[in-house]
């Protein structure tokens, strides 16, 4: 490939990934291939040679959102509470999945078989980025050793799914969070997340 068409490709790639993040923004995870090569002018087949799976166009999407949710855990690491900071991350990943259309799906474990080159990534990275929060919390007996990092990403995504056509999605996804970290025994209302840490 020549220097101009290096160029050309990069053109290519960074005008389909803005266009597809406003129609992900809009539609979600089912936005339209074939609407996102007309708006960015370009053809089916060079959209799809950026992005072969609608899972690739999806982890490219939501890119920036999970380095932004990675760089947040590393900042919580240091926090005296590891139950709070574990909490403050995990409801800022729902806050994310919430409002993000399209990170849910890109975040969801479907049971196909793993792309070599797409291999979800972003699960990968925030699972990484979580992992230490985790360990910190369960080493000081604040969270039950059994749970993983995978747990809690598989948590988060089933309420951003599970709300997403709500009419306050964000909204919604924070109380369904708040209820599911609180406990459904009586007394156990759905107070925030932090607060009930603050309570222990």
């Amino acid at each position: 490939m020549t220097g101009r068409q290096r160029a050309d490709a990069r053109r290519n790639y960074a005008r389909i990934l803005a266009v597809a993040e406003d129609e992900v923004a809009a539609h979600g995870a089912d936005a339209s291939l074939e609407q996102i090569a007309r708006v960015a002018g370009v053809g089916s087949a060079t959209v799809r040679r950026h992005f072969p799976t609608r899972r690739a166009l999806l982890e490219a999407v939501s890119h920036r959102r999970v380095e932004a949710l990675s760089a947040r855990a590393r900042d919580l690491a240091g926090e005296d509470d590891s139950r709070k900071a574990l909490l403050d991350w995990l409801s800022d990943v729902v806050a994310y999945a919430a409002s993000a259309r399209g990170l849910a799906a890109a975040l969801a474990y479907d049971g196909s078989a793993p792309d070599p080159v797409y291999e979800n990534s972003c699960a990968a990275t925030l699972e990484e980025a979580g992992a230490p929060l985790l360990d910190r919390a369960v080493r000081d007996g604040a969270v039950a050793a059994e749970v993983t990092v995978a747990d809690l990403i598989t948590l988060v995504v089933g309420i951003a799914l599970a709300t997403e056509h709500r009419q306050d999605p964000a909204a919604q996804a924070d109380r369904m969070f708040r209820l599911t970290v609180a406990g459904l025994s009586p007394g156990n209302g759905p107070r925030s997340a932090t607060d009930r840490a603050g309570a222990r």
